[in-house]
């Protein structure tokens, strides 16, 4: 029997609360935690941007890249609050934010074929995406507006910055070259209408480091498509680049008559010529405005062709048909043609300033006095374009009627070359049509009803004289047809039996055949031993015998 005090006393524990297993999930709520704290501090700013279209984007989709690396994602697309554009809600990484200034730009993507290239062929197959290109400001934005199309110079590239502009009809577009010696440097930005001026300016950018090419006195001038010039020399033919064959293109240079200049440092205002001789000219700033009447035909003329002195230029065509408001109509029989012209002092010998022109008006005076004309020449046989000559030309009384209209100082005019040769013509068809062409014809037709006669008569002649010769020939054929027959006749009398020609024949014939009567014996003995001609007396032929032989 076993004792009480041997017995163990129960040890009785409290029971805990915790469990391990508690582990698991407090594991995962710390990792959740950590993930949600993670994402929110990589998360950047929302941002909203206004474009004319969503074509090509798609919400949770379009990515926002900047230098190609993804800086956001699209999360919402509404429509904006006047219904004519879209609302882009995008979500930013937080190393994007620092690039969100006033100043960027967004733009979309997609693939674009143009003259000027191929752009975007990645989106084929990764999709469009919106572009960011950072800014220069340092204020913080999260309100901007999408552009249509990607800015042609990035911002905050170094270069420098032009205005251009050009009073041709032809209009450049963004994205068109800027050449320097036929290699590309700078494009032209934006295009930008004046109404006010209706001028068209052009917003071009050089880039570094071919800015230091512009300086105060560069030239810009047009080397779009062919130009195909005909002169003395023949026919030259120039053209640009094969871009600014499809294109327009401008390029620039410094005249070689004027010193580089300084180097232009900010946006500086230039003139595109039209072509290289027009931007080379020396650009002279002082002229003085002189009137021309002209009784000839204009046609040809325009406002800019040049006024010239023995083929040198020295000024040119302001307006033709100016309106002076004189008291005559255009089909008025003496209505003159008004036409100004400008007179540059540097380019007749004098100073281009104020001092030059003074002295170009007064001596404008003498040269007049001395017989100085205006008229019409041609500048082009092909085109049919005119020109102003200024030649010396005798005077007339009423040439200095006229001296000035509306403060313009007249310069008298005469027939151009052409008017004067037309004059002569028509002179010359006036003395035609003075001769007496009826009686002259009916003479004419006598002459010629005269001539046939006598030219039938010669050929009677003819044919008389060709029978007489036939029977000349023919006569005198007879008689050496005769001749020949009476000696073919005589011998043949000679020949005739009892002729004496005859028996001499016979004569021979006999004698000759007793000869060969008597020879031949001769010819029987030589036929049997033919030896006998060399051996005679011998019966026999000798025998050889041997040495010593009897």
């Amino acid at each position: 029997m076993t004792d009480n005090s041997e017995l163990q006393q129960a040890r009785v524990e409290p029971v805990t609360s915790w469990s391990k297993v508690w582990l698991i999930p407090l594991l995962a709520l710390g990792v959740g935690v950590w993930m949600v704290y993670h994402q929110l501090s990589q998360q950047g700013p929302m941002i909203q941007i206004e474009f004319r279209s969503a074509e090509g984007l798609e919400p949770g989709k379009t990515k926002i890249r900047a230098r190609d690396v993804e800086v956001g994602l699209v999360k919402e697309i509404t429509l904006g609050k006047d219904l004519s554009s879209v609302l882009v809600t995008a979500r930013m990484t937080a190393d994007a934010a620092p690039l969100l200034t006033q100043d960027a730009n967004f733009w979309v993507v997609r693939p674009k074929v143009s003259l000027s290239g191929i752009s975007g062929l990645s989106t084929l197959l990764s999709g469009a995406y919106i572009k960011l290109e950072p800014g220069n400001s340092s204020e913080q934005a999260l309100q901007f507006n999408g552009l249509d199309t990607p800015p042609l110079t990035p911002a905050g590239a170094p270069g420098l910055h032009l205005t251009l502009s050009s009073g041709q009809d032809f209009a450049y577009a963004a994205g068109d070259p800027i050449l320097y010696k036929g290699m590309e440097v700078g494009k032209i930005d934006h295009v930008h209408f004046n109404v006010a001026e209706r001028t068209v300016y052009y917003n071009a950018f050089i880039q570094a480091p071919y800015d230091k090419l512009i300086t105060t006195h560069t030239r810009f001038w047009n080397i779009s498509g062919v130009k195909m010039d005909l002169s003395a020399e023949g026919v030259s033919v120039q053209s640009g680049t094969f871009q600014t064959l499809l294109t327009n293109g401008v390029t620039f240079g410094v005249p070689e008559h004027l010193p580089q200049g300084e180097i232009v440092k900010e946006r500086t205002y230039f003139k595109v010529y039209p072509d290289y001789e027009q931007a080379t000219a020396p650009d002279y700033k002082f002229s003085k405005e002189f009137l021309l009447l002209f009784n000839d035909s204009v046609k040809g003329l325009y406002a800019g062709a040049p006024v010239t002195y023995r083929g040198l230029n020295i000024g040119k065509v302001l307006s033709v048909n100016l309106p002076l408001g004189l008291p005559k109509a255009y089909l008025d029989t003496h209505y003159q043609i008004p036409v100004l012209i400008a007179l540059y002092p540097g380019l007749v010998g004098m100073s281009d300033d104020v001092a030059g022109r003074r002295l170009l008006v007064e001596q404008m005076d003498e040269w007049l006095q001395n017989g100085l004309r205006a008229s019409l020449g041609n500048g082009n046989l092909l085109t049919g374009k005119q020109l102003i000559e200024l030649s010396y030309a005798p005077t007339q009384e009423n040439d200095m009627q006229l001296a000035k209209v509306q403060d313009y100082r007249l310069i008298p005019t005469v027939s151009g070359e052409l008017s004067q040769l037309t004059e002569k013509f028509s002179a010359l068809l006036d003395k035609f049509n003075a001769l007496p062409l009826q009686d002259l014809s009916n003479n004419v037709n006598d002459m010629l009803t005269s001539s046939a006669q006598t030219m039938q008569e010669l050929q009677t002649t003819l044919q008389d004289m060709q029978s007489m010769l036939g029977d000349v020939k023919e006569q005198k054929l007879i008689s050496q047809l005769s001749a020949t027959l009476n000696s073919v006749e005589k011998f043949a009398q000679d020949f005739s039996q009892g002729s004496s020609t005859q028996g001499d024949i016979q004569q021979t014939l006999q004698q000759i055949q007793r000869t060969l009567q008597q020879s031949q014996p001769l010819l029987q003995q030589l036929n049997q031993s033919p030896n006998r001609l060399i051996f005679s007396g011998q019966g026999e032929e000798p025998t050889p015998k041997a040495k010593g032989a009897q």
